[in-house]
């Protein structure tokens, strides 16, 4: 079900219904019934496997806490582990490794015959996966205390505003506020209520909006001119932003409603000086997901500075691998390793270029977020591209830079408009940098004011989330 379908606007009334009216166990069932129908409504089928990894690690984790010789808790947890990626890697990279293996073995002269499996990759099996599986890791860590309560763990699973596409909220988080029942509070009703808002105008006015101007210019690169392409990449850049931030707002948004704190996911990103300042504004979840359960545990900046820079790049080109089943993911991921590497090696001569030449401290935050922008938007030109053929035909292009003109640019008004929303989305970014305290009555004149926005320039074409698919 999704959140921008007829169907979510049926399903959440009733769903509230039932969730002010309800206490204790009662109010979990709500909830985790609830996220079933939620979830069936893509594919039924799948329900068994969502509730198969909630029941393996549940139990997991009942063992690993009871367990005392390390021997066999390192056992469960290595089950734990093989298990959850083996669903991942089934479902999602089965087809993905056969594919390349036959093509590498065609490449050294060893012809072989390979028939795809018709595999359909579960929504969300990316994010509950890694839900799960970082529960089971902090009982092993002895940093999370098992639940012993199936209903309130598997809730915790299923639960579905964060089911499908994230935030990836850990045990820690969510499991404590699940053990209590919340009481309707107004102030944190209105705070969800413009998330919501904000998260809708961000998907279905700004998102959507520049989505088939995106689409088309990286189906036929071949077929636009190099500014109809440059302007095809910055406007990708901001509709992934908008799909997935709006995604994140609206669960946040309709968790605080609830009384739940998922904390925030974005905050930003394209305003960042540095790429690691970068991987901690965009998609927060998962970054920090990675670092404490990837890049610190191969050996963090601990083990000197090639081996810092060996775990920065497996961290990141396991992150670009995780976004899909294709090589132009991990291209992506290995070139945000490579910018993070080169941070590390270029930063510290430029701050001291900087002080020596007593450049303003604010050209220089200027050329960097400018500098980070750009570089990340040459990155979303592998994660968007469906081949390297495609990428390399639409970055030589508009290296060539042929045709500059706005003459060449197809669907003008629509430019136009994917344009002034953007610069909207930045003016009112750039100006809330600053945290404050908003009254009720300009949180309730905001939420009026997005509402006005999403009527007046929605593109009300019920396009999925970008980020179901990973």
């Amino acid at each position: 079900m999704l959140f921008n379908s007829f169907a979510f606007l049926i399903f959440l009334p009733l769903f509230m219904i039932g969730y002010w009216s309800t206490r204790g166990r009662a109010r979990l069932w709500v909830m985790f019934l609830a996220s079933l129908v939620f979830y069936a409504w893509w594919d039924w089928r799948f329900l068994f496997l969502l509730l198969f990894s909630a029941l393996v690690d549940y139990s997991l984790g009942l063992l690993l806490e009871n367990e005392q010789d390390d021997a066999a808790r390192h056992r469960l947890i290595v089950l734990s582990i093989v298990v959850n990626l083996g669903l991942l890697g089934f479902f999602k990279y089965f087809n993905f490794f056969a594919d390349s293996a036959a093509q590498l073995s065609e490449a050294l002269g060893l012809p072989v015959t390979w028939n795809t499996l018709q595999i359909v990759m579960p929504v969300g099996i990316s994010f509950y996966v890694f839900k799960t599986m970082s529960y089971t890791i902090d009982v092993y860590r002895r940093t999370q205390r098992a639940d012993h309560d199936l209903l309130r763990f598997a809730t915790f699973v299923v639960f579905f505003p964060e089911l499908v596409a994230g935030p990836i909220v850990r045990a820690s988080r969510l499991l404590p506020q699940l053990s209590r029942d919340h009481r309707f509070d107004y102030e944190r009703a209105l705070s969800g209520l413009t998330l919501i808002c904000a998260g809708y105008v961000r998907k279905v006015v700004v998102a959507d909006s520049l989505a088939p101007l995106v689409d088309v210019r990286f189906a036929h690169p071949e077929a636009h001119s190099a500014l109809s392409l440059l302007i095809g990449v910055y406007f990708y850049a901001f509709q992934i932003y908008c799909d997935f931030s709006g995604y994140s707002n609206i669960a946040i948004g309709l968790a605080r409603i609830l009384g739940f704190d998922f904390g925030i996911n974005f905050d930003r990103p394209y305003f960042s000086r540095s790429f690691s300042q970068f991987w901690t504004r965009w998609h927060i979840s998962l970054s920090s997901w990675l670092r404490d359960y990837l890049y610190i545990p191969l050996g963090g900046s601990r083990g000197g500075t090639l081996f810092t820079f060996r775990n920065v790049m497996i961290t990141m080109l396991l992150g670009g691998l995780w976004h899909g089943a294709r090589w132009t993911f991990v291209a992506w991921g290995g070139l945000h390793g490579l910018y993070l590497v080169s941070q590390r090696i270029i930063g510290p001569s430029y701050q001291r270029a900087v002080k020596s030449l007593r450049v303003p401290q604010a050209v220089s935050s200027a050329f960097l977020i400018l500098l980070v922008f750009h570089l990340t938007c040459f990155g979303w030109v592998f994660f968007r591209a469906q081949s390297f053929r495609d990428a390399w035909q639409i970055l030589s292009n508009i290296a060539a830079m042929q045709d500059m003109s706005f003459a060449s640019v197809d669907n003008k008004i629509l430019v136009l408009k994917g344009a002034m929303l953007i610069a909207g989305l930045l003016v009112v970014e750039g100006i809330t940098l600053k945290p404050r305290d908003v009254s009720p009555a300009r949180r309730l004149a905001f939420a009026a004011s997005c509402i006005w926005i999403l009527l007046l320039f929605g593109s009300f074409s019920g396009n999925t989330f970008i980020y179901f698919q990973f």
